[in-house]
């Protein structure tokens, strides 16, 4: 009883330190859910925000290889089996890329102009900069200095990295 014991967690062990556990666990809960998904049940209308948002998602999902998310993410949302153009999505979102910016997604960029901009000084502030402590922001700024800078005057976006 106890060597079965013992396999099941060696077999466990082995699996999470491979990294297979999770993307298994992940494939399972996909397959759950495509056997459970009621087809004839319509999808919701997306509207143009929901578009453009799902699809930055996506791209997101996938260019991190959670794929069985993604899978579930179309399914689910009625968004379409192809994706949209990445200019398209530039274009709708006033984006200018430079030429190394689409080795990464979108929404990264956003995220790191977002923060850079919200984390300018206002001359208001009473004390340090929020959410400082020990190993904090490094990885915020990292992104924003590898992806995201918002030239003086200009409207648009612009991805570097």
């Amino acid at each position: 009883m106890s060597s079965t014991h013992e396999l099941k967690d060696v077999i466990k062990d082995t699996l999470e330190n491979k990294g297979t556990l999770g993307q298994i666990k992940a494939r399972i809960r996909a397959e759950v859910f495509n056997a459970l998904n009621d087809e004839s049940e319509s999808k919701p209308q997306l509207s143009n925000e929901n578009l453009i948002i799902n699809e930055l998602i996506r791209e997101y999902l996938d260019f991190n290889k959670y794929r069985y998310s993604s899978s579930v993410l179309v399914a689910e949302s009625g968004q379409p089996n192809v994706p949209l153009d990445r200019g398209f999505l530039s274009r709708e979102l006033n984006i200018r890329e430079d030429r190394n910016s689409s080795s990464v997604p979108l929404l990264y960029g956003l995220v790191s102009t977002y923060l850079k901009e919200n984390r300018k000084p206002t001359g208001r502030e009473t004390s340090p900069q929020r959410n400082q402590g020990p190993g904090r922001g490094a990885f915020l700024e990292q992104l924003r200095q590898d992806l995201g800078e918002r030239g003086e005057g200009e409207d648009a976006v612009i991805i570097k990295r």
